[in-house]
This record gives structure tokens, sequence and C-alpha cells, in this order.
């Protein structure tokens, strides 16, 4: 079969010119769960992989959080498991700071073999979302990934029973919330040192720092980019490099949603606006609620947000982060530098006027967050939504639009999904509910040790 992908191995072979010394090369693809899967290439399979692509079986689309697959996707087993190719995304061969060996990496998506992109890798899904705002409306989605994380005991999360970490240059251990604590930032500073220089290698353009609401929880802010696609490209990025600073530190990082029941959770907020073919912002108002593209655009993702869970939540642990008076969002709302609600517009010069979307667990995956994001916004422009009067106060106390607040009813939603089917498709709606609906099944069946110590002796 002709291959129609366009040539790129001049671009990876001007890289190990200009990089001698690099020995392999992982190539970083990310699943429907937000997993980082994929290769690792000797030096001299790099140019050809850019060449020809790289044989992946299709079954790997479609792996749970486990990676154990899942047949009723139709995707494995029902297609033979035929290959599928790794496709390297232009410009994004950088060096691996951390690896002990001289080694590089860069991002693949998925493809046919006749060069088709694959509907169920979430950056196909993204790109082709993001085609229509081009084509369609002629603007080009802006965007910026925030996330929290906790850095923790290695020992203890590595036993299952996570503690907070000792410092690094002291025998002291977070104990109390202490959002915006110094201190606690200071006492990790040779992680962050470290994280910052290889955030400079791999061109990251992390941020401001701080420490959040919870022993050993951190946020990193990345700066927006006219290019969603590689907004999220360096989200990805920054999870795998923030997992492999912690363990040279002898630290373990996690985005898991939820991993203490006493302290806050992690999101991933993400800031989106559109700008017109000149870069300007098209969200840029002085009173919001006079901009109507950016009423609209609320409007249309509080119409999706219900349909839109699964993906903003797409674990069983990601429903315990949703907590009243916790920070994160449990009902479909809007306000103006308002913290409460699950559509912010936040504070600052009118030219840089936005939308953060707080909804999103730090354990979501990004390409399918952003294209969620911009499925509802495309759909309240075109459809002229209207977003409501926007909350004040406190928005836990307000009624507001129901979004589902457990995994099965958010699956469910998701099955009957009518405005994200019309951007996702079909086909890809089916996979993914399909994917989550096994994975759910599959998490419940094992009893766990709260099973036992409820109910044991009890009934």
């Amino acid at each position: 079969m002709t291959l129609v992908f366009p040539r790129r191995e001049a671009e990876a072979q001007a890289f190990l010119d200009q990089n001698p010394d690099i020995e392999s090369v992982h190539v970083v693809w990310t699943d429907m769960c937000g997993v980082a899967r994929g290769k690792i290439l000797r030096r001299d399979e790099v140019v050809p992989a850019w060449k020809d692509g790289r044989f992946m079986p299709i079954s790997a689309l479609v792996l749970d959080v486990t990676g154990q697959d899942v047949p009723e996707t139709g995707l494995v087993f029902d297609e033979g498991d035929r290959d599928m190719l790794l496709w390297p995304v232009p410009g994004s061969m950088v060096r691996v700071p951390w690896a002990e060996v001289p080694t590089a990496q860069y991002i693949a998506t998925v493809h046919d073999l006749d060069g088709t992109p694959h509907y169920a890798d979430p950056r196909n899904a993204l790109e082709k979302i993001v085609k229509r705002f081009e084509l369609e409306l002629g603007m080009k989605p802006v965007g910026a990934v925030e996330l929290e994380f906790f850095l923790m005991d290695r020992a203890s999360a590595l036993a299952g029973k996570p503690t907070a970490p000792t410092s690094l240059i002291n025998e002291a251990k977070p104990q109390h919330y202490q959002a915006y604590y110094l201190q606690d930032t200071e006492d990790f500073a040779p992680f962050f040192q470290d994280l910052y220089a290889m955030c400079e290698v791999q061109g990251l353009p992390a941020k401001t720092l701080i420490s959040e609401y919870a022993p050993g929880q951190m946020e990193i802010v990345l700066r927006h980019r006219a290019d969603v696609l590689k907004a999220c490209d360096e989200g990805i990025m920054l999870k795998r490099l923030i997992k492999n600073v912690a363990e040279k530190h002898g630290l373990a990082a996690t985005f898991m949603a939820k991993p203490y029941s006493a302290w806050t959770g992690s999101g991933m907020h993400i800031h989106v606006s559109l700008g017109d073919e000149d870069g300007n912002n098209l969200f840029a108002a002085e009173d919001p609620t006079q901009n109507e593209l950016l009423m609209h655009a609320i409007g249309g993702l509080k119409a999706a947000m219900a349909e839109s869970m699964l993906i903003f939540a797409p674990n069983a642990n990601s429903y315990r982060r949703f907590r009243r008076n916790s920070y994160a969002p449990v009902s479909a709302s809007w306000g103006i530098n308002n913290r409460t609600v699950s559509l912010r517009i936040p504070a600052g010069p009118p030219k840089a006027c936005h939308i953060e979307h707080r909804p999103s667990g730090a354990d979501a995956n990004p390409y399918l967050v952003m294209a969620a994001i911009l499925a509802g916004m495309h759909y309240g422009i075109t459809e002229k939504a209207d977003p409501g009067n926007p909350v004040t106060g406190n928005g836990y106390e307000r009624r507001a639009k129901y979004i589902p607040g457990n995994w099965f009813d958010a699956i469910d939603a998701f099955w009957r999904a009518s405005i994200l089917k019309e951007y996702f498709g079909k086909e890809f709606v089916d996979t993914y509910c399909t994917l989550k609906e096994v994975e759910a099944d599959r998490f419940y069946a094992e009893p766990t040790a709260r099973d036992f110590e409820w109910y044991l002796r009890t009934v």
C-alpha cells in the first residue's frame, strides 16, 4: 500500500546531526486513558521511523488504564489486531534530560497504513475539532494547561499508603493545608531547580509555581499557546518530566485526582480563548457579559458539560474530588473572578479576557479535555447558546445545571451525548464508552480493604 504521509526524515536527521551523542529515542504516544505509551528506538532506527512511521498493533488504541486489552471495543481481535502506524509530530523531538544514557523523545499519533488519522487517537480527535474552528469560523483556539500534582514519600506511595514527603533540605514534612506557603516550595527547591532546568532543555514554557491547598500539593502553570495542540503536547511532556524528576530525587509524583480523602484533590485547569487571523483575542472585553462570542461559548460549554464529564473525570478516583467547598465544581455554572464555579473568567486586563475551565482532574487526558471544551464552545457559538446569568458569591450554594457525580452516570451521559457525538463522531463515543464501561466493571469486581472493613462482620 502506498503511504500518503509527508516525508519528514530531514527533520530527524538534522536533530541527530545536532545531537551526535544521542543513543536512543522514545516514541511517546498518549492513549485514550491519558497513559503515555510507545517504543524505544535505537539511533539508526530514528530516520526510517520519520520517513515511514513505526508499526503498532491496533489493540494498543484501546487498552484500559492498567494496560489490558478491551476486545469489546471491536478494535482487537475483530480487526485481527492489525498494524497501525505511529507517525511523528513535527517539531516534537527534544532531548530527555533526566536519562542516564543520552536520549531523546518525540510525540507520535496513530494513523492507518494509508495515512488516515485514526479516530481513536486523542490527539487526532483534538486536531479535527481545531480544524473546524479554522475552516468554519476563521478562528484559532488559544490555550494553556495548568497542572496540580502531589509530591509523595516514594516508599509509602509504592506501598499503596501514600504520605507527604520529607523535605529535600531538612527533616521537615508538610502537614497542613498551607496554600501559597513559600516554605513548602523552598523545602523541595532541589526538585524544582532541576525541573525548571529540564523544562528549558525541552522548551517547555513552565512559569508560576505555587504550593497548593494540601501537604505536598503543587501547581505549575504553562504559558498559553496560539496552537492548542502544542499546548496539550506540552501538558503531556510536563507530566512525564515531573514524574521522572521526582524519581531522581527519591520522591513520587502523582496526578491522581484524589489521592487523599482528607485533603483537596488535583485539577487540570484549561485556559482558553479564540484568536482571529491576526492573533487578536476575540474574547477581549471590558465587560465580559457584553462580548457575545464569549457568552455563546460559555453557553455551549454549559450545555455540553454533563455529557463531557466522562472526559473531564475519566476514572473511578476522579469523582472523589467533587465535594462542596472543595474548589472542584459540582455543577455547570459560570462567573467572573469566582473560583466556586466550573467556568471562570479570571481577573485581568480586557485584552487577556478568557475562560478558565475548572472541572477536569489532573488525571484527565489533556487532548480529550481540550477537544471537549472546543466542541462545547463551537456548539455554543454556532447555536448562539445562552449562558444564563453569572454566579456571584458561593456557587456551591446555588442551584445550577446538574453534572454527573459518579463514574456510571458519566458513562451513561456520554453514551447518550448529542453535542459531543457530532464533534467526536459516533465511533469515538462508542469506543470510549465501551472502554470505560469495561474498565469500571473490572475495577468494581475486585473487593477492597474497605469492603472487608465495612461488611465482613456486619452483614
